[in-house]
This record gives structure tokens, C-alpha cells and sequence, in this order.
């Protein structure tokens, strides 16, 4: 029996759940209940400071690879999420899904777009915060196809297929830049990194510079209603601005689908 009590509840408490306080000892019940209490440490846009690995980020990349091994060992998995602006008209959940495959042919595909995640990814997660992160990340993965869309040029472009999460990626660059622009650093590294990957876009054959596009404006542009809202209303900016970015997306599509005067 323990003859040690809690110096805040008074409950005896075991040797292994004494806590050593200010004087005395706390049970582990009271001191989880007052670091419940605390008010969460936020960075300079509002996001919570968790401790330890960034979460969203290695699960965002786990998912991606999961997917491509998917595609290696599952006959119709790339073409049952594959996206195509045509495609997409009939089955709209493509404008997401694709995002999560990549080139079965073409490893280094897979492996440039992860190492791009990893690379501006953490600093989003911490400094926005988990939850704007990850919208950030989905909205910019929609926001690539549909630049896909919005730049296909004839009907054969519509037709035109697409793998990959560069436009999320391009997102995150474009939130990046905006985020680091805001909070005084250094961010000519980015615009270079922006600037060579489009580059690359244009020369080489076989990338949808029209995803890449697309992203970087969705990502730039929810990034600077996070980064700019007052702090007394980032809560409601953070649910309003994916909202109404999500509503100008879906109706630029739209709009754009009609304009060739088919349904496909």
C-alpha cells in the first residue's frame, strides 16, 4: 500500500505513477489533466507545434507507394484511378485518385515527386498545422487536374491520360512560397526549384506541365488565404477558404466542359 499522496487530488499514489511536481509528487492522472489544460504551443501562422515526426507527410508518401506497388502487382489498378480529362467528366473521384499512382515504367517518377514531398512537405505540416496541410495537399492534387482540364486545347487532349502527384507537389511549392514569403525567409530557392521543374515540363516529352500549373495556383492560392487571414479568424478561414477554392475549381471545370459543346 502506498503512503504517498497526490499533492493536487490527495489520492495515494504507486512509486511508478509519481510524478515529481513544484513540491511534492502529482499521479499521472493529474498531470495529464493539466498539460490538457495548457494552451497549444502555436507557430507564427497558427498551426500547433506537435513534437516528432511529421505524420501527414509519411503517410501522404506510405499511400503513394502502396498505390505504385499496387499498380506493379494488380492488373487494372492503374486504369481504375487513372485520370483524363474526359475520364473525369463520368467518374470525378479521378481528379483525386490520380495523385496517388505513378509511371509503373518509369521509376524515377515515383521517386522524384516523393523526394519533392519530403522536401517542402514537413515545413508545411508544422508551420500550417496537420489538418490545413493535408487540405492543402488534396485541394492542389485536384487543383492539377483540374488545370488538365482548363487547358486541354481539343478534344483529343481531353482524352489526353495522366498519372502522378506532381500537381500536389507543385501545390506545396506554391504554398511554400507564399508561406515563406509571409514569415520574412529566404525564398529564391523556391522560385528556382519552381522555375527548373516547369522548364523540365516544356522541353521534356510526356509531362502534364497543364497538372503542374494547375496545382501551383491551387496551392499558392490556399496558402495565402492561410498565411494572410487575421488570427482572430484563421479558424474560419481555414474551413471557408478550401470551401469557396473548392466551389471556383469545380466551376471553372464545368464551364470549361461545356464550352465544347459535348457531354462525354
Amino acid at each position: 500500500m502506498s503512503y504517498v499522496r497526490c499533492q493536487r487530488c490527495g489520492r495515494p499514489t504507486c512509486p511508478d505513477c509519481q510524478r515529481q511536481a513544484a513540491v511534492g509528487v502529482q499521479c499521472v492522472d493529474c498531470v495529464a489533466e493539466a498539460a490538457r489544460a495548457l494552451p497549444a504551443q502555436r507557430t507564427a501562422l497558427g498551426g500547433v507545434v506537435r513534437p516528432g515526426p511529421p505524420v501527414i507527410t509519411i503517410t501522404l508518401i506510405a499511400l503513394c507507394v502502396a498505390s505504385f506497388i499496387l499498380q506493379l502487382v494488380v492488373p487494372d489498378w492503374t486504369n481504375r484511378w487513372i485520370f483524363s480529362p474526359a475520364i473525369g467528366y463520368h467518374e470525378p473521384w479521378r481528379f483525386l485518385t490520380v495523385a496517388f499512382l505513378h509511371s509503373p515504367s518509369n521509376y524515377l517518377h515515383i521517386v522524384f515527386n516523393m523526394v519533392a514531398l519530403w522536401f517542402v512537405g514537413p515545413m508545411l505540416e508544422q508551420t500550417l498545422g496537420r489538418a490545413r496541410y493535408l487540405t492543402l495537399y488534396l485541394l492542389s492534387a485536384v487543383g492539377g487536374s483540374v488545370g488538365s482540364v482548363l487547358l486541354a486545347m481539343n478534344l483529343p487532349a481531353m482524352a489526353q491520360l495522366s498519372v502522378g502527384a506532381s500537381g500536389a507537389v507543385f501545390g506545396l511549392f506554391g504554398a511554400a512560397l507564399v508561406v515563406t514569403r509571409k514569415l520574412g525567409g529566404d525564398y529564391r530557392g523556391i522560385i528556382s526549384l519552381i522555375v527548373v521543374n516547369f522548364v523540365i515540363g516544356f522541353v521534356a516529352a510526356g509531362i502534364a506541365w497543364q497538372a503542374h500549373l494547375g496545382g501551383l495556383v491551387t496551392g499558392a492560392a490556399l496558402a495565402a488565404a492561410y498565411a494572410y487571414a487575421p488570427r482572430e479568424r484563421r479558424t474560419l478561414v481555414a474551413f471557408a477558404a478550401p470551401v469557396v477554392l473548392a466551389a471556383v475549381l469545380f466551376v471553372a471545370a464545368l464551364v470549361k466542359y461545356r464550352s465544347f459543346g459535348v457531354f462525354f
